[in-house]
């Protein structure tokens, strides 16, 4: 395989420090932006052979000449923005910066804009933000891609996160209270483990293939009952979904406070689709990449350790060894929402980083220096 030179930003991300990962394993040079030289996941891309990290902010005044040199004698490059500064702005700066330095394909990690689909949906304000960074790469006429990214299976913790909580019960056991009605089916994706994997192929079979089109970055379709039940037998431990409002239990940025409200009421009370009505999955994400790694997996052998790492100690309490979870029971409750029958893909937010909250580990937006900031969030944003 011949040598490539690959730009990227946020490379600390989980989406992109993914795909690091795998091109510096294939031999391919990879030029990464990041905040700052510092932090778990920063030292491990520093550490890998073929990776050069860039340290500069996107938000600064010298944005322009960071990204000149970003991308000179790049021929591809991942682009993941996020909402620290402005992301619009940002997302239109390296589509410039790209296309003046001639790259041959740019793949930009989106996400869809629910109110263009004339269904009364309102838009989730930090997913149209990527959405319309795609048009502008779109007029640019530069080859590009677009990913579209489901639910991170890392999103689920213990600690009080709103959304994804699985909260540890008494008994041992854990409940998890989303919007999404029971047997409306999701989609899954383990980011740090199949992004980088399925980026690698895409960028293989070139833009000849891939110009223009989006591609579904989702393993799996699961229920919240099914998911819970996958994560049931794979933590070893019983696992209840309730069907309710989202519980916001600390202090949460206004932007992202926001987010969760929409989301709440597009995809938790009108049931609109997580990737819109067009858009197909998981069927083109695993031809694309056989190898992912699913929920079950995932509850089996890395939310523990990840548990672990934040501090948490409930899996050494001897209650592990449950061998439930029917994948189509009916084990739910319902806070404040009225059941409805029929199913159709709706979808999840991410993560936030909250205020309060002490983590420091290589599983946590602390670990990043994106994720130092108290506007910045992780997760399928």
């Amino acid at each position: 395989m011949p040598t490539k030179l690959i730009a990227t930003i946020n490379s600390t991300g989980r989406q992109t420090a993914s795909f690091i990962r795998v091109a510096s394993a294939v031999g391919w040079h990879v030029r990464a932006q990041v905040r700052a030289n510092e932090g778990i996941v920063a030292e491990e891309l520093a550490s890998l052979p073929n990776v050069e990290l860039i340290e500069g902010d996107l938000t600064g005044p010298g944005y322009k000449l960071l990204l000149s040199r970003l991308f000179a004698g790049a021929r591809i490059a991942f682009i993941n923005t996020t909402h620290w500064g402005d992301e619009v702005a940002i997302g239109k700066a390296c589509a410039d910066a790209a296309k003046k330095a001639g790259v041959a394909h740019y793949v930009y990690s989106s996400m869809p804009d629910h109110s263009v689909f004339g269904q009364d949906w309102r838009a989730l304000p930090l997913w149209s933000s990527k959405f319309a960074i795609e048009n502008y790469v779109r007029q640019l006429g530069i080859p590009a891609t677009f990913i579209y990214t489901g639910i991170y299976n890392n999103n689920f913790t213990s600690l009080p996160y709103p959304l994804f909580q699985m909260e540890l019960q008494d008994d041992g056991s854990f409940v998890w209270q989303a919007p999404f009605y029971p047997n409306d089916p999701l989609p899954w994706l383990d980011a740090e483990h199949d992004v980088g994997p399925a980026l690698l192929q895409i960028f293989k079979m070139g833009p000849s293939h891939w110009k223009g089109q989006r591609v579904t970055m989702a393993f799996e379709r699961l229920t919240p009952l099914q998911a819970c039940a996958r994560f049931s037998r794979g933590v070893g431990r019983p696992v209840r979904y309730v069907h309710g409002e989202i519980d916001i239990k600390v202090s949460l940025p206004s932007g992202y406070r926001e987010q969760l409200a929409i989301l709440q009421e597009t995809l938790g009370d009108k049931r609109a689709p997580y990737f819109g009505p067009e858009l197909e999955y998981p069927r083109e994400a695993r031809g694309i990449w056989e190898g992912y790694r699913g929920l079950e997996e995932y509850a089996r052998e890395v939310f523990p350790d990840e548990e672990y790492a934040n501090g948490l100690r409930w899996m050494e309490d001897g209650r592990n060894g449950f061998e439930g979870g029917d994948v189509d029971g009916d084990g739910v409750e319902s806070v404040g929402m009225a059941s409805v029958p029929g199913s159709r893909p709706i979808t999840p937010g991410g993560v936030s980083q909250t205020n309060g909250l002490q983590i420091t580990s290589a599983y946590t937006p602390k670990s990043h220096p994106e994720g130092m900031g108290s506007d910045f969030f992780v997760g399928s944003v």
